[in-house]
């Protein structure tokens, strides 16, 4: 059964609390972006302890080995599942980051949270990869930096929807995938350009759906996220 992951990115604590407080009972995972790691890490991650909820930290790390491992430990806490890097880091990156996590989970007594890489971000189109200089399409392209990322010892990757099948058939699976730009029936797309609806990546073997404003910036979050839900089932 895939799993809904809620975006607390959101501008305050105050509205990031609120957002915890109101959907924690649905057993969903928290999404602290790099809105809320900068703008006030320390407090919601306080909050959610306290209420029991994991997380996933999207920190999207990119650096030299040494530097990335050094801030993936830093990242591993109680209530943590997920934490993530970008794909384009090599594999010298992500592998320091995926010793890391283990290694400090072991020290911390927990089973080690997922690392995820980032392949292409939802908000890239085929023109785009085109001006970065990318040989090959978005699926290619996915596929490439997907084998990459297992090759690292990675638990899977983030990626659209539509890439989620044929990652399925080629890496099996057991190689899990995290799948933003999920958006409800009706909804804007915003700044995402290649979207799906729930239904659609459950359907294609999704395992984590990311899902930010159409649930914060509804007028009852609860009602929105539990619709949601329902439309995943």
């Amino acid at each position: 059964m895939a799993q809904l992951v809620v975006a607390l990115d959101v501008p305050t604590v105050a509205q990031a609390e609120q957002l915890v407080d109101r959907l924690y009972e649905l057993d969903v995972l928290f999404k602290v972006g790099l809105e809320a790691l900068y703008g006030y890490g320390d407090r919601i991650f306080a909050h959610m302890e306290a209420r029991d909820v994991r997380h996933f930290i999207d920190a999207k790390l990119h650096d030299i080995p040494r530097t990335a491992g050094a801030a993936a430990r830093q990242l591993v806490r109680q209530g943590t599942r997920i934490i993530n890097v970008h794909a384009i880091g090599g594999n010298d990156m992500m592998r320091a980051v995926v010793d890391n996590v283990e290694a400090r989970a072991a020290e911390l007594g927990m089973t080690a949270p997922h690392v995820f890489a980032v392949t292409i971000l939802t908000s890239i189109g085929p023109e785009d990869l085109n001006e970065l200089g990318f040989r090959g399409g978005l699926g290619e392209t996915a596929m490439r930096l997907a084998a990459l990322a297992r090759d690292a010892g990675c638990s899977g990757v983030i990626c659209s929807a539509h890439e989620v099948r044929d990652l399925k058939r080629y890496f099996g699976e057991d190689f899990l995938t995290l799948t933003p730009g999920i958006r409800p029936t009706g909804s804007a797309h915003a700044d995402q350009k290649r979207v799906t609806t729930p239904r659609e990546a459950v359907e294609a073997g999704a395992d984590y759906l990311v899902v930010g404003r159409p649930i914060t910036e509804a007028q009852d979050p609860l009602e929105a996220a539990k619709a949601i839900l329902d439309e995943m089932r």
